[in-house]
């Protein structure tokens, strides 16, 4: 196949699958539900530009390959002969319905050996994976009690070829099942035993410590599915979170080096919001959504080149003087479409919503609460791991120096404690160490020695009704507070309700 060839058949599997994971070395290195990618023929080559939050990378494609819903790419990188190999899936999850329930039905049986010979003082109920819609269960989850006497424990567990994004959101589950438990039994529900695959536990530990263990016993075990065998892990400790920084870019030497980008898009749209995202990158957007980029790219011959491309979702164009006039009306349909007012039916309105509510809130925190600093903001802070990818939508500051983490969900997500909880644990972790001033946040103010605040905002009628419960679990000392905001939030920030959660609420459950 020549290189256009190539680049269409690319370009159309890709239109096609926009929850598609990128995948090399047996890692997923990008994901299209929050990175781009750009493909295009050039003298006689074709070359996939992917890039996200984290990382940017280029390759030279030279063969395809479609079967069973992925796409098997042979790549060769800039300035290197070997060829590697890349492939694209639609879905994390290639497995048919039918494999996942027998997987499913296998791990229910294993797991209900393994607490038999486990724990031979208690009493194994029933374990099922039934869906439970009205207490959000699915399928996923095996789930079920122990007995001893008048008392008992919940059990959760799920088995290893589920995806790790279910892995890791166990805990949520688990914490559910726990309350659903303590509601409904008769006996003494003291905690939660969660099990989880073999070396795939530290986010789960890392929530788990985060949980108030006054409140509940919890206990955390990696199964081995293949020995059947089960080893406790430690889910109190606080002090084993791998997480790492990104270096704060330095803003007006960027905008220095895209000052020519950054004055063409100006001319089409004077309102947009510069976002710089690296030293090499800066990114354009109107109420949040991402329309062009400015970034420097290898060219053959090592050379760095500059570009703008421009789109909306994971496709993006690289900007040349021959569709210039396309880009012109690109952002004129961005502008029209990016307003309040504007139409709902509209695909580019209703794109990225939260992005809208984070650009609102970095305009501004103020309006969320009167504590918070309007000048000390940062938006979308990357602070992640090699097993999770973490990125804080806005970090800031109160007036005493205090840092604060915002989480924000623009629709119903019963993810919210727990990943909100997620970004607190690294905040909190980079502060103890004195990193952010390392990495360049916060320039020349002195940070209060104190935890975070977690402030947890979601218009009113869709905080997920889980989420009370959630919250009365996390540690007591972690001060949260969970704000609901007006529906008609795309016409101004306007808090309506605010639950914060005290000591004496934490603390006072079941049991």
């Amino acid at each position: 196949m020549d290189a256009d060839a190539l680049t269409r058949s690319l370009q159309d599997f890709l239109a096609e699958s926009p929850e598609a994971v990128v995948v090399e070395g047996g890692e997923v290195i990008f994901d299209f539900t929050t990175a781009k990618y750009a493909c295009r023929a050039e003298h006689g080559k074709c070359l996939l530009h992917l890039w996200s939050e984290e990382r940017n990378t280029v390759r030279r494609i030279l063969d395809i390959e479609v079967k069973n819903g992925a796409i098997r790419l042979s790549v060769q990188r800039f300035g290197q002969s070997r060829l590697g190999v890349m492939e694209i899936c639609r879905n994390r999850d290639r497995r048919t319905p039918t494999a996942k329930k027998a997987a499913r039905a296998t791990y229910q049986r294993l797991l209900g050996r393994v607490l038999e010979r486990s724990f031979p003082d208690f009493t194994p109920g029933r374990l099922s994976t039934a869906a439970d819609l009205e207490r959000s269960f699915g399928p996923v989850y095996t789930r079920g009690e122990l007995r001893r006497g008048n008392s008992g424990c919940a059990v959760l567990g799920v088995n290893a070829q589920e995806t790790q994004s279910a892995i890791d959101a166990s805990v949520t589950f688990g914490l559910l099942w726990l309350d659903a438990c303590r509601n409904q039994s008769r006996a003494l529900v003291e905690g939660l035993k969660l099990f989880i695959p073999a070396g795939r536990s530290a986010i789960a530990r890392e929530r788990m410590a985060l949980l108030n263990h006054q409140a509940a016993k919890f206990e955390l075990y990696e199964l081995d599915e293949r020995e059947g065998s089960i080893e406790p892990m430690d889910c109190r400790d606080r002090g084993n979170i791998a997480t790492r920084l990104v270096r704060a870019p330095d803003e007006p030497m960027v905008r220095s080096r895209f000052a020519a980008a950054i004055a063409r898009v100006a001319e089409l749209a004077p309102e947009a919001e510069i976002r710089v995202l690296s030293s090499t990158e800066l990114a354009f957007r109107l109420c949040g959504l991402e329309f062009a980029r400015a970034q420097l790219v290898q060219a053959p011959g090592f050379r760095n080149v500059e570009e703008i491309v421009f789109g909306a979702g994971p496709y993006q164009g690289t900007l040349t003087e021959e569709n210039a006039a396309e880009f012109a009306g690109f952002v004129r349909a961005v502008r029209a479409a990016r307003r309040p007012d504007g139409q709902r039916s509209n695909p580019l309105w209703r794109m990225q919503p939260e992005r809208w509510l984070e650009s609102l809130v970095a305009r501004d925190v103020s309006a969320l609460d009167s504590r918070l600093d309007p000048a000390c903001v940062y938006s979308q802070v990357p602070a992640f791991s090699a097993s999770d990818r973490a990125m804080i939508d806005v970090l800031t500051l109160t007036r005493e120096r205090r840092l604060a983490v915002v989480e924000l969900k623009a629709d119903e997500d019963i993810h919210l404690p727990l990943q909100g909880l997620d970004y607190w644990a690294r905040v909190e972790w980079h502060r103890a160490r004195g990193e952010f001033h390392k990495f360049g946040y916060f320039p020349g103010i002195e940070i209060a020695p104190a935890p975070p605040l977690l402030l947890l905002v979601a218009p009113a009628l869709r905080v997920h009704p889980a989420t009370d419960a959630l919250l009365r679990y996390i540690a007591p000392e972690i001060e949260c507070e969970l704000m609901g905001i007006s529906e008609k939030w795309r016409e101004g920030i306007q808090v309506v309700f605010r639950k914060r959660r005290t000591e004496k609420a934490a603390t006072d459950l079941h049991g």
